[in-house]
């Protein structure tokens, strides 16, 4: 393994020595980037930021992917690396990157470790606000050259997300207790964007003061603040039913107002956990389950 990394190291030298035109930049963990020039071939490891680079137009610029990295389904003409957790750095490598895009709550430490050492720029993110969703557009439409399709791609989030918060700002909020994983049972906590959609869709998240992003929770912890509204996470793809919620375990707990009142429901990981585009669609599906009546 080392003599391959020593390999990849000397090939990604040769391809990323920089020029004296080179720009740096700072990500949004406040580290210094420094590229040889404007990022041409970019490889993806957020599947958000695969989804907004495509949003803002910009697919020319993406020549690498995960296997996690699946909206739009054009996105699936792009090669891939692997996984999140442990991408193929030779297969990377190839792909002759000027960029990579990580985050500290997907990759590895020892991943970014491993690009810094091959020589390859890694720029990384992370969004926990609907604010820092649209600082990430912004960042991804310089990085990419589409500063001018960023204003149409935010302007329209934000309405959407204004709309939302009017629509369900009449009605009581009920507590919403959201179920990231089972067992162990994970939610979201005080850093956690789903935190903050809970409360714009006209909730109050019953765990919205633990832990930090997704603490682990105990059930005796979450019947004893009585949701009135419990949401399931569905981690299902395709015709795939691995990772799909089971109810039966929440039906019985008939002491809890949410099951006596029958709102026990399930909602799309995949467009409730991603920090793009696609933010105001996940808003706009959680708000349709806590409050159905504003949107009759």
């Amino acid at each position: 393994m080392r003599r391959a990394l020593a390999l990849l190291a000397c090939l990604a030298g040769a391809l990323g020595a920089a020029p004296g035109d080179a720009l740096t930049v700072r990500d949004m963990l406040g580290r210094e980037v420094t590229l040889p020039a404007s990022p041409a071939r970019i490889v993806s490891l957020v599947p958000s930021v695969t989804e907004i680079v495509f949003s803002l137009g910009a697919q020319d610029r993406l020549v690498g992917r995960t296997d996690f990295c699946d909206y739009p389904p054009a996105v699936r003409g792009t090669p891939s690396v692997g996984g999140m957790v442990n991408p193929d750095l030779e297969a990377l490598v190839a792909l002759e990157p000027d960029l990579v895009v990580a985050t500290d709550e997907g990759n590895r430490e020892e991943t970014v470790q491993q690009l810094a050492r091959l020589g390859i720029p890694t720029y990384l993110v992370r969004a926990n606000r609907i604010a820092e969703t649209v600082d990430l557009i912004e960042r991804v439409g310089e990085l990419t050259g589409r500063r001018s399709a960023v204003a149409t791609l935010t302007g329209e989030m934000l309405r959407r997300v204004e709309a939302v918060r009017r629509a369900v700002a009449p009605y009581p909020r009920p507590r919403v207790l959201y179920v990231l994983w089972p067992e162990p049972l994970i939610v979201p906590g005080r850093r956690s964007i789903l935190t903050e959609l809970i409360e714009v869709a006209g909730g109050t998240s019953i765990t919205a003061r633990d832990g930090d992003a997704y603490p682990r929770f105990s059930l005796e912890a979450a019947v004893a603040r009585a949701p009135e509204v419990i949401i399931l996470a569905d981690h299902s793809t395709g015709s795939s039913t691995a990772g799909r919620p089971a109810p039966e375990k929440w039906q019985r707990l008939a002491s809890v107002p949410a099951i006596r009142a029958g709102r026990l429901h399930s909602a799309d990981l995949s467009i409730l956990h991603r920090y793009g585009p696609r933010v105001p669609d996940g808003l706009e599906r959680l708000a349709r389950i806590i409050h159905p009546e504003a949107f009759r």
